[in-house]
């Protein structure tokens, strides 16, 4: 029988893929203050550098490919109803097959505007860069499409509705310390089955009624599709 399964993923999915996040040494990041490159007020003090970090990062993106734990969770749909929260700017889930993925911080391979009208369309990106002289159609500089530090998260209450309809649940690649979105994982019902993958699942603050399944992404979710 087909079961309603929302995989809820974070940044240990792309990290085996080869994308750091902002926790990562020897990324990105490394050489950047968050302040300087994801944040409202990075933009207005410095739109280039902005855009070209997040060009570098496109790219890096784009080099990328899936990794298994992302074409195993492309795979449980064609045995269940899946879809997808990420936490992720990447598009390595839509690459791997998954259909209905929400990304809640954005994805970095869309653009909008940086006027007061940016939620109103997302732009695609052709390639990895974005210039100075893309703009929207109301003539304001695009921007990437991901929510910065300090930004409101506005698919957060469409997140809540997916997770309420849960009768699985699995939490990958995140140890649920972003907030808002950590805490989307509490509106799964109390029926909900749930399980996290996370290496080192034992250090995590999970409700008890969490199976723990200690390993990367890839072996968890092999692990995860015993349990089903």
């Amino acid at each position: 029988m087909k079961q309603r399964i929302v995989v809820f993923s974070g940044a240990g999915m792309s990290a085996e893929s080869g994308i750091n996040t902002f926790r990562d040494s020897g990324g990105l990041w490394e050489n950047y203050n968050i302040e300087d490159v994801a944040t409202p007020q990075a933009w207005e003090a410095d739109p280039d550098l902005v855009t070209d970090f997040y060009n570098m990062r496109r790219k890096n993106i784009l080099d990328a490919s899936p990794n298994k734990a992302h074409l195993a969770i492309a795979r449980l749909e064609t045995e269940h109803f899946v879809r997808v929260i990420t936490q992720n700017i990447d598009d390595l889930h839509e690459r791997a097959g998954s259909k209905d993925v929400l990304h809640l911080h954005g994805n970095i391979r869309f653009s909008k505007s940086s006027g007061p009208d940016q939620e109103d369309a997302y732009f695609p990106i052709d390639g990895w860069q974005l210039t100075a002289d893309d703009l929207s159609p109301k003539g304001f500089r695009l921007r990437p499409h991901v929510v910065w530090f300090g930004e409101a998260v506005p698919e957060y209450d469409n997140a809540i509705e997916i997770m309420k309809s849960a009768e699985i649940l699995v939490v990958i690649g995140t140890s649920l310390q972003v907030y808002p979105a950590a805490g989307i994982i509490h509106y799964a019902s109390p029926g909900c089955k749930k399980y996290i993958i996370d290496p080192n699942v034992d250090e995590l603050a999970v409700p008890q009624d969490f199976i723990k399944i200690k390993s990367n992404v890839g072996t968890g979710i092999e692990k995860f599709r015993e349990f089903l």
